[in-house]
């Protein structure tokens, strides 16, 4: 990763009952990103939150897990919509 960023990650408890990574990154420049990982990998999640704030330009590989909703977005180059899961809405980021 070339451009500075800093990074978040956090774990939801999905409306099913598993638990999820969240991870946000903020570049240098103020662009944001959100990536996630339903098997808990962090560094899955953080390289698709990179790719989203446009800091990567290779798209991460995704293999749908449990076929909820923000894979078969993720996958069909769909927006994720991360409201979905109400867990999101309760997530507070750390500022840099």
């Amino acid at each position: 990763m070339s451009v500075r960023a800093f990074l978040h990650v956090q774990s939801i408890r999905l409306a099913s009952g598993r638990e999820a990574l969240v991870a946000r990154v903020v570049a240098q420049d103020g662009r944001v990103g959100y990536g996630f990982s339903l098997d808990l990998d962090a560094t899955a999640a953080r390289h698709m939150a990179e790719w989203d704030a446009g800091i990567c330009k290779e798209r991460p590989q995704y293999l749908p897990l449990l076929d909820h909703p923000w894979e078969k977005e993720w996958i069909s180059r769909q927006p994720i919509q991360w409201t979905a899961e109400p867990a999101f809405a309760l997530l507070r980021w750390l500022d840099r």
